[in-house]
């Protein structure tokens, strides 16, 4: 018995020597593992942050304004370790009837922040963020309703405004183009700001306007820039997303049959100077370049970081780079040129100049100079 109960209290003491040491070291681990903890929670916030895009029908590949989105988003998952389908992804749109689908499906799929990109989606967007009120969307160049929606423009007029001016500056023949995609508000900033841009270097310069009323057919892009270059223009500025890869294969094939034509594309959206490579020389002039890119991973950002500006306009232009005008053809954008699109820049920051973003503006603007 005395053997049992001396057994028995050592056993208790061994426990007790346990328990007491057990609980210093839990107290000296949930110490250190607290510290730990908020690292690991801290990273998980962002681990368990996701954001996805829905295109429009130009696709994630147009080589525009999709793609520039989708690069943006690439960059803000590469940045903060998301991987690829889980912490970021996007829905391809093959026509306007798919885009509650692929909002709902990306909304089922449990993320984030959802960006709808192109104005085409806006009555998409509205919708379903309607019905979703816990989740976070972006709309890219539209303004929507709903606080839990995020509004993306851009001044695209002024960026156009200095693709007139390099146009103006570079044409022999005194006829330019402007191929544009859907006709409505958003292109028409486009093309109001850039005729003013060429009839403020010379008024006697002829600008042709022609839409194509589809940012995906290529086909059609082509046959108007034949039309247009057939009859002596010599520098074409699109707006019209995977339509414009047809304005720059024209270009291509007459450069081909022809190295010493003169013929130019301008590209948008993104820096297209690779979409104009042809044997040795490059068809594209310049691009207006949008950052839609860099305001996705903005947006993303604050998104992530628990200020995402719901409800809120947020506005990109000239002033904080938002648009500008490509450089890469340093054979083709003169320092003449290069000279006057930052005369003009200026002018427009300074305000000097207010550049039309209306067809109606522009109709004013022209008979005032």
């Amino acid at each position: 018995m005395f053997a049992l109960l001396l057994s028995l209290g050592l056993v208790l003491a061994a426990c007790g020597g346990s328990s007491d040491g057990g609980e210093d070291e839990a107290t000296g681990n949930e110490g250190e593992g607290s510290s730990e903890g908020s690292g690991e929670e801290a990273s998980g916030e962002n681990g368990d942050f996701s954001v996805a895009m829905v295109t429009d029908i130009g696709g994630v590949d147009d080589k525009s304004f999709n793609q520039s989105a989708w690069e943006g988003l690439q960059a803000f998952g590469e940045e903060n370790g998301l991987v690829e389908d889980e912490g970021f992804d996007y829905a391809q749109s093959e026509s306007d009837a798919d885009y509650v689908t692929n909002l709902n499906r990306l909304v089922r799929q449990d993320y984030n922040l959802i960006y709808g990109i192109g104005y085409l989606l806006q009555p998409a967007i509205e919708e379903v963020a309607g019905q979703y009120p816990d989740t976070h969307f972006a709309i890219v160049d539209s303004v929507a309703e709903g606080d839990n929606i995020a509004s993306i423009t851009f001044k695209e007029h002024q960026g156009s405004f200095l693709a007139g001016v390099a146009a103006a500056n570079k044409t022999e023949s005194n006829q330019v183009g402007f191929v544009g995609g859907v006709d409505g508000d958003l292109i028409n900033k486009f093309e109001a700001g850039f005729v003013a841009g060429v009839k403020s270097v010379n008024p006697e310069i002829e600008v042709d306007v022609q839409y194509a009323e589809s940012f995906a057919a290529a086909d059609k892009g082509k046959l108007i820039a034949s039309n247009m270059y057939d009859k002596g223009i010599d520098v074409i500025y699109h707006a019209s997303g995977a339509t414009g890869n047809g304005v720059f294969a024209q270009a291509k094939d007459i450069k081909n049959n022809d190295p010493e034509a003169n013929v130019w594309v301008i590209g948008v959206d993104r820096d297209q100077h690779e979409e104009g490579a042809v044997n040795d020389t490059n068809v594209t002039l310049t691009s207006m370049v949008k950052r839609v890119d860099i305001a996705v991973q903005d947006v993303s950002t604050q998104a992530m970081n628990g200020e995402f500006p719901g409800g809120e306009v947020i506005e990109y232009g000239l002033e904080d780079d938002g648009v500008s005008i490509a450089r890469t053809n340093e054979e083709a954008m003169t320092e003449e040129i290069i000279s006057a699109v930052e005369e003009w820049k200026e002018k427009i920051i300074n305000g000097e100049v207010e550049v039309p973003s209306t067809i109606e503006d522009l109709e004013t603007y022209v008979n005032s100079l």
